[in-house]
């Protein structure tokens, strides 16, 4: 018991370091909070999703070697949020350098898990996947994503948030995604 304790103290330390200055951040277009290591940079740019074009919006910054970001984006037809959602999942990975829904540069299987967050029961499609490949110059990466979906209103909403870093820390991606809460 004692070397269980003594373990969740350091993975709480580690995901709590000097390096990552956690903070709350409120978008309220996205009905969504987060919570990121370091001061975020907006954009907002269209992007194909599932057949449309549709406004893209991300904050994200660079932390402790590793790059946080949360993007949203609302869909016209509720028909198409899954097909929007594996575009956007197959793009990403494509992203990674040699990385497939299926599998990853080195052989490794990419792994996926339902996921959801706090404050929302589980939607078909809500996914956690993990995997590791490389970046555009080379270096290994490492990715923690997730992806999401909610009626707002009249309107369906996308989520994705990304952690990606050169080292392994899933403690790290644990904390980020331990604080986006849906409002």
């Amino acid at each position: 018991m004692k070397v269980l304790s003594t373990l969740t103290m350091v993975v709480g330390l580690t995901a709590c370091s000097p390096a990552l200055d956690w903070r709350s951040l409120d978008i309220g277009e996205a009905a969504i909070t987060v919570t990121l290591p370091c001061k975020p940079d907006r954009a907002t740019r269209s992007v194909p999703l599932a057949g449309s074009n549709v406004p893209l919006s991300m904050v994200g910054c660079d932390a402790d070697g590793g790059t946080f970001a949360v993007s949203h984006a609302a869909m016209a037809d509720p028909t198409k949020v899954e097909a929007a959602v594996q575009h956007w999942q197959t793009a990403v990975l494509q992203g990674l350098h040699g990385v497939t829904s299926d599998q990853a540069q080195d052989g490794n299987k990419a792994v996926r898990s339902t996921w959801s967050p706090r404050g929302a029961s589980p939607l078909p499609g809500a996914v956690r996947i993990i995997a590791k490949g490389a970046s555009p110059d080379g270096r290994v990466m490492h990715m923690h994503a997730v992806w999401f979906a909610r009626v707002v209103g009249a309107q369906v909403l996308v989520y994705h948030a990304i952690y990606l870093s050169p080292q392994a820390k899933p403690e790290v991606a644990d904390a980020f995604f331990g604080g986006i809460f849906l409002q």
